[in-house]
C-alpha cells in the first residue's frame, strides 16, 4: 500500500507554495471584501485591488469563491 502523504509535490503545487503573497491579506479579510471586489470587476474589468488580486492569485479556495460569485452575478 502506498502512503499518499509521502508523494512528491507537483511543480504546480510547489509554485503555489512559493508564491509571493505580499502584500498580505488573510482569507477572512478576503471573504469580507469579496462581494464588493467582484461587483467592481463586473462593472469594470480593468478594476484593480492589489490586496485582493495578490491573495486570489495564491489562494485557490478564495479564488474559487470569487469565480463562483462572478458566475452567479453575471
Amino acid at each position: 500500500m502506498t502512503d499518499p502523504t509521502n508523494q512528491p509535490l507537483s511543480p504546480d503545487v510547489v509554485d503555489k507554495l512559493l508564491k509571493d503573497t505580499d502584500p498580505y491579506l488573510s482569507c477572512d479579510d478576503c471573504f469580507a471584501r469579496i462581494d464588493e471586489y467582484v461587483e467592481h470587476r463586473l462593472a469594470d474589468p480593468t478594476y484593480q485591488d492589489e490586496l485582493m488580486d495578490v491573495h486570489l492569485s495564491g489562494c485557490e479556495v478564495c479564488a474559487e469563491e470569487a469565480r463562483t460569485l462572478t458566475a452567479l452575478l453575471s
